[in-house]
């Protein structure tokens, strides 16, 4: 099988935020999809179990999308997609958030728009899970073009540095991040993405 197919499929990327406790935290995802046309609008996330933001969705039962636009700097991903809402306060770096009617914060920088919604459905769907949700509002902020994960790829994030010295490893095709050794354990999961052994490719330069 060729999983480079894979990465063919179009995708945006958004911030997604939610609130549990008391504690803001956001994180990247790249699939968000109407599932209604009429009557109460209803759409689908996939979300990383690893990730903070998926507990706070669970149990919160509540969630904001930011569409993001093509002026958004690699500093947002490296905030929202490379750190750990665990370890690190994320809408503590920024100064581009506000809090919708919902309670929860978005983006008011770097997004066209953004949606507030409430879970009615959860689907189990092995390393992510799939929320089912309403649509409770939605708001324009701007004109800018949505972001499409190959504009991210070819644009905004950095291209691999050439260097003199030879590195023998394996490169995240997501993310970019490198682990050097020759062989790749099987289990190995991105610290930076969270995806698996399967989404690296051989490098040798």
């Amino acid at each position: 099988m060729d999983t480079n197919a894979i990465y063919k499929v179009g995708y945006g990327l958004y911030v997604l935020s939610a609130n549990d406790g008391g504690k803001d935290n956001g994180c990247i995802i790249n699939t968000v999809m109407q599932i209604t046309s009429s009557g109460t609008f209803k759409f689908i996330i996939s979300v990383n179990k690893a990730n903070l933001t998926h507990d706070m969705i669970k149990n919160s039962g509540k969630f904001n999308v930011s569409i993001l636009t093509e002026e958004t700097p690699f500093s947002m991903f490296e905030t929202f997609g490379f750190k750990s809402g665990r370890d690190a306060d994320k809408f503590s770096e920024i100064d581009c958030a506000k809090r919708a009617e919902n309670g929860l914060l978005y983006l008011d920088k770097y997004a066209n728009a953004y949606l507030s919604f409430e879970v009615i459905d959860a689907v189990d769907c092995d390393t992510h899970t799939i929320f089912v949700a309403k649509l409770i509002d939605a708001v324009s902020l701007s004109s800018g073009e949505s972001l499409t994960y190959a504009y991210y790829h070819k644009h905004i994030k950095p291209q691999p540095k050439k260097t003199e010295k030879k590195v023998t490893g394996w490169r995240c095709v997501i993310c970019g991040y490198i682990y050097e050794g020759e062989e790749l354990p099987p289990d190995f999961i991105c610290p930076w993405c969270k995806h698996g052994a399967a989404d690296f490719e051989k490098i040798e330069a």
